[in-house]
């Protein structure tokens, strides 16, 4: 019994943790302004337990980030048009790509914060290698075009946080009108359809 209760201690401590990073990033102005001491705090944990769940700051990012994403995977893996895998490639990919973009639009500062911690390259990075794989494979099905891994990475590049981060914040470009830039840009580098 006393290894049950441990678990759904683990469990709850887990959710509570999660939770209150959630809050705390969508509070916090940047998101370096975000501690490990805050998240533990705001929790209710000490930062060991933190740290056995976790691993580090990196991990819970990661954590935090596949907590959200969640919904879209399962629209991507499973779901219905446009996101889902029965879906045309001329009409799946700029999908996608809109989805990540209204994703890390959400999502500025975890987005941020995920893409520049840890790791020596954000394109190493299992979320990254996710997504550009499966955009490569649906650029594959694509006639005519020629490089479809470089094409998912140029894609890509365009849905960046940081990119995302200084036109949302600094140039003020609208939500709209940036989504309608991504699928003006993926547009024009797919080739014409059939």
């Amino acid at each position: 019994m006393p290894e049950r209760k441990s678990r759904k201690d683990a469990l709850r401590n887990r959710e509570a943790v999660l939770a209150a990073a959630d809050a705390l990033f969508v509070s916090c102005e940047s998101p370096e302004d975000v501690t490990m001491a805050d998240i533990a705090a705001a929790a209710g944990v000490g930062k060991g337990t933190l740290f056995r769940a976790f691993g580090d700051r990196a991990g819970l990012l990661r954590a935090l980030y596949e907590t959200r994403l969640e919904p879209i995977r399962e629209a991507v893996e499973a779901g219905p048009p446009p996101l889902g895998p029965a879906t045309p490639p001329y009409q799946r990919v700029p999908a996608l790509l809109d989805a990540v973009l209204c994703f890390k639009l959400d999502n500025r500062r975890l987005a941020l914060a995920l893409e520049e911690s840890g790791s020596s390259s954000p394109y190493q990075a299992e979320h990254y290698e996710r997504w550009h794989r499966l955009l490569q494979s649906v650029l594959e099905q694509i006639p005519g075009l020629t490089d479809s891994a470089f094409t998912a990475h140029a894609l890509l590049a365009a849905t960046r946080a940081d990119l995302v981060e200084h036109l949302a914040g600094q140039e003020h470009v609208p939500r709209e009108r940036m989504r309608a830039q991504l699928a003006n840009f993926v547009t024009g580098v797919l080739p014409s359809a059939p």
